[in-house]
């Protein structure tokens, strides 16, 4: 298992500098290291500020999410 020493919200703020929008089809939204919690799975929109929109309508705090996998 390869496990990533940065965080995701690293990752993608150079594209959520801008103010855009990331975008995901089919992502599973992990609130664990172990991968035992999944919040979600489906498609996802990451907002400029972080926060995870579910298509509920629902969002997901920054704190809330350990890793997403796109």
């Amino acid at each position: 298992m390869v496990i990533s020493t940065k965080s995701v919200w690293d990752e993608v703020a150079e594209e959520l500098s801008d103010g855009s929008v990331i975008e995901y089809e089919n992502a599973t939204i992990y609130g664990d290291f172990e991968q035992d919690q999944i919040l979600h799975q489906g498609s996802i929109r990451i907002l400029p500020n972080g926060w995870v929109a579910l298509p509920t309508g629902r969002l997901l705090s920054p704190e809330a999410v350990h890793h997403i996998d796109p």
